[in-house]
C-alpha cells in the first residue's frame, strides 16, 4: 500500500504551526516578565526619598547582582526599558498578548498617549509585524491621518467605536512607496510603477489603508465597442465597496478625474451588488493641484480621492512641517 504523499505536507504544517505557537507563547511570557520587573522596580523606587538619585543607583545595583547570572537582559539599559514599559502601561490588562516585546519597545518611545493608543489598536487590528509597525511609525501614519481627517474620528475608528464612514477615513494622502525601490531621479512609466506595486502588493495594501484586498490588474472594460483598462481593482471589506485605482506618474489633470469617474460609474451600475456601498476611485498621482481636483468633482463628492505618492520616507522635520502647515491653513479657514 502506497503512502499518501500529502502526509508529509500535513506533518510539516503541524510542526511549523506548533513552533509558531510556541514562539508566540514564549514572547507573551517574556512581555509579562518584563512588565512585572518594571512594576517591582517602580514600587521600590517610590520608597526612596530622592527618587532620581535612588532610581539610578537601584538600577545599577540590580544589574550588577543579576546580570552575571541572567545575561544582558538585565543590563542597566534594559532595566530602564522595563521601568518605562510599566510606567507607560501601568494597567496589566492594557498589555495586549497579540503584541510582542519588539512591538512594545517601539511603542514606549511614543510620548503622545493618543498616538500610542492608535498604533496599538492598528497593530492588533491589522496583525502588523514589528517591522510593519516600525515602518508605519517612521512614515508618519498618525500624522498623515491627522492632516487629512478629524482626530476624534480617527481615534473612534481605531478603537472600533465606529466603522469608517467613507474612504477618507482610511486612505492616506500622501502615500509613501519607498518599498518599491524606484528613485526620484529615475525616468519610469506608469506600467513600471504598476509592475512594482504588484511585486510589492502586500506592502502597497498596507500603505493604502485598512481592509483592502486585491481583485484584478489591467481589468478590461468593453463598452459599446471600445476597450478600456483599469490599472487596479481592489475591494475594501470595511467599507464593503469596490476600489478602482488609476496610476499617474505625471501631474493630475481634470481628464484623468473624468476617466476615473467613468470607471466608478461602470462598477456602480454593472458590478456592484445591492448590499454594497458606492464604488471608490483613487487617483494615485505624482503631483496634483487641489483646486483642479476640487472643481472637477461635485461638492458632496465622497467617492473620488486624489492621493499623491512619494518614493521616499519623510524625515521627522518634514512631518512636523506638514502638520504645522495644515494646522495653520485650517486656522486661516476658520477666520
Amino acid at each position: 500500500m502506497e503512502m499518501d504523499p500529502s502526509i508529509i505536507t500535513d506533518i510539516k504544517t503541524i510542526i511549523l504551526n506548533s513552533r509558531d505557537r510556541a514562539v508566540r507563547a514564549v514572547d507573551t511570557e517574556r512581555v509579562h516578565m518584563y512588565w512585572c520587573i518594571g512594576r517591582r522596580i517602580v514600587e521600590e523606587e517610590q520608597q526612596g526619598k530622592d527618587r532620581a538619585d535612588y532610581g539610578a543607583q537601584l538600577l545599577k545595583t540590580i544589574s550588577k547582582q543579576l546580570q552575571p547570572e541572567f545575561g544582558s537582559g538585565l543590563s542597566i539599559r534594559q532595566l530602564e526599558r522595563y521601568r518605562q514599559f510599566y510606567r507607560t502601561f501601568p494597567i496589566a490588562s492594557a498589555v495586549r498578548t497579540q503584541l510582542g516585546w519588539t512591538h512594545y519597545k517601539m511603542l514606549i518611545s511614543i510620548d503622545n498617549q493618543d498616538k500610542r493608543n492608535f498604533y496599538v489598536a492598528e497593530a492588533i487590528k491589522n496583525n502588523w509585524s514589528s517591522r510593519q509597525l516600525e515602518r508605519q511609525i517612521h512614515s508618519g501614519f498618525w500624522e498623515r491621518l491627522l492632516i487629512s481627517n478629524d482626530r476624534e474620528s480617527i481615534l473612534a475608528v481605531a478603537r472600533n467605536e465606529q466603522p469608517p464612514s467613507d474612504a477618507k477615513d482610511i486612505i492616506k494622502d500622501p502615500m509613501y512607496l519607498e518599498f518599491l525601490g524606484l528613485h526620484r531621479e529615475a525616468s519610469y512609466y506608469e506600467k513600471d510603477l504598476e509592475e512594482a506595486i504588484i511585486t510589492h502588493l502586500q506592502d502597497f495594501l498596507l500603505e493604502l489603508g485598512n481592509g483592502f484586498a486585491f481583485i484584478a490588474r489591467q481589468k478590461r472594460l468593453h463598452i459599446e465597442g471600445d476597450d478600456f483598462f483599469i490599472d487596479l481593482v481592489l475591494y475594501n471589506r470595511l467599507l464593503q465597496a469596490f476600489v478602482i485605482v488609476e496610476i499617474k506618474t505625471t501631474r493630475l489633470t481634470h481628464q484623468d478625474i473624468g476617466q476615473l469617474q467613468m470607471y466608478v460609474n461602470y462598477y456602480d451600475r454593472v458590478e456592484k451588488k445591492d448590499f454594497e456601498k458606492p464604488t471608490i476611485g483613487i487617483l494615485l498621482c505624482a503631483d496634483k493641484n487641489n483646486a483642479v481636483v476640487k472643481f472637477s468633482l461635485p461638492e458632496n463628492n465622497k467617492t473620488i480621492i486624489a492621493s499623491g505618492y512619494k518614493l521616499y520616507l519623510p524625515s521627522e522635520q518634514q512631518l512636523i512641517d506638514e502638520v504645522r502647515k495644515e494646522m495653520e491653513k485650517r486656522a486661516g479657514d476658520r477666520e
